[in-house]
């Protein structure tokens, strides 16, 4: 009979308040949660949620780039739109793609709130991701005996893994370690949970609950523990710093599969000061990603970028006269009522209609019906000019 793996293999699951890390990394914490809520403060909600939808391209594609998969956000936004390329190989990436913007939309939407951390709600992330694969990207195939295996949408693995030099809890220890996984990290206190999320993050790679797919379901998890714990609106994304330093993000998380150094080393059968020092990683590279969104979103330089590109598009007569009027009112409000534009600009309703039908035809603001407010769009296609440093120039 074979021997089960005992759970407190994982442990420590939290860096310990004894722990001579814990002040740095409670300070960290908490200048986390306090540029973060501001940053959610600096503009109307209408443009939050607008740029949500820009980040959640930028999300996806920088977690994609962690795992090799190169699809610029243009094509995303593309695929957003039905428009797929031509090439299968292509196709079936924009595809991942738009499946990783749909179940963060879905996050973004509070329908995973309160059971993040849960192994039904990981399940259930797992699932609605693989559930909107194409076929030929369901199968993982194993690199020392070429055996291809199906990845089932959120079924725990049923086979043994490798990873790197990991060796992953076998298959019938899965359930038992994530069972533990969601008594350790439901239910903290707001500053124990943000401390939880970078410990969280490593745990569950660790345990590998999936055949494939673990690691974009870590982001996914942690996008939404701290959207959770900290109400960051969407408008920022770890992903971003994780992906620009790559090396030193994996090379943290193989740090953290080590066992326990010595008696100074914390208690559990894991390294605790490995799980420290991730966790400080995890923490600056959140604060920097706030702070470059902050950069970006100052409300008056953001205007600026927006406002010198209608005006070029103005002198270029890609967009009509009074075109920046109209962005330049709906960048200080969120939103304009489709019956003010003619009073506002002093003009005809028809010469109003035909400016309006210019910017939506631009794809810079976007409305639900005729009748209905006018809302800015924060387009990837664009995005070098109104937010640039977001993302790489596409090729």
């Amino acid at each position: 009979m074979q021997q089960q793996e005992p759970t407190n293999l994982m442990e420590p699951m939290l860096v310990s308040s004894s722990s001579r890390y814990r002040p740095e990394l409670t300070d960290l914490a908490l200048e986390l949660m306090g540029i973060s809520t501001g940053l959610c403060r600096s503009l109307p909600e209408d443009i939050l949620i607008a740029l949500a939808r820009l980040v959640r391209s930028m999300n996806c594609y920088y977690s994609n780039l962690i795992e090799e998969h190169n699809t610029h956000p243009v094509d995303i936004e593309r695929a957003l739109k039905n428009d797929y390329s031509a090439d299968s190989e292509k196709r079936n990436l924009q595809l991942e793609a738009k499946a990783h913007v749909e179940v963060q939309q879905w996050i973004d939407e509070g329908n995973l709130s309160g059971r993040t951390t849960t192994m039904e709600g990981i399940c259930e992330i797992h699932r609605r991701f693989c559930e909107l694969l194409p076929g030929e990207l369901l199968y993982v195939e194993n690199p020392d005996t070429g055996e291809r295996s199906r990845v089932i949408p959120g079924k725990l693995r049923e086979k043994n893994v490798q990873v790197g030099q990991h060796i992953a809890v076998s298959p019938d220890a899965v359930s038992r370690f994530m069972a533990r996984f969601e008594q350790a990290y439901t239910g903290l206190g707001k500053t124990e949970a943000i401390l939880a999320t970078a410990a969280a993050h490593h745990r569950l790679v660790w345990i590998h609950p999936f055949m494939d797919g673990n690691g974009r379901v870590a982001r996914l998890m942690s996008h939404a523990m701290l959207l959770d714990i900290l109400d960051t609106g969407g408008i920022w994304s770890i992903a971003r710093g994780l992906a620009r330093t790559v090396a030193e993000y994996k090379s943290h998380l193989a740090n953290c599969d080590l066992p326990r150094r010595n008696d100074l080393d914390g208690r559990g059968s894991l390294s605790e000061e490995a799980l420290a020092e991730f966790t400080k990683y995890f923490f600056e590279t959140c604060i920097d990603q706030v702070k470059f969104m902050e950069s970006l979103i100052q409300p008056d330089r953001m205007r600026d970028r927006v406002l010198i590109w209608v005006n070029e598009e103005i002198r270029a007569g890609t967009l009509p006269s009074n075109s920046d009027r109209i962005m330049e009112v709906i960048l200080y409000r969120g939103k304009l009522h489709r019956g003010e534009v003619a009073d506002f600009l002093g003009c005809t309703d028809r010469h109003a209609r035909r400016i309006t039908s210019a910017l939506v035809k631009a794809g810079v603001l976007t409305s639900e019906s005729s009748r209905s407010p006018l809302y800015l769009v924060f387009s990837a296609k664009l995005a070098s000019r109104w937010m640039p440093g977001l993302f790489p120039e596409q090729r």
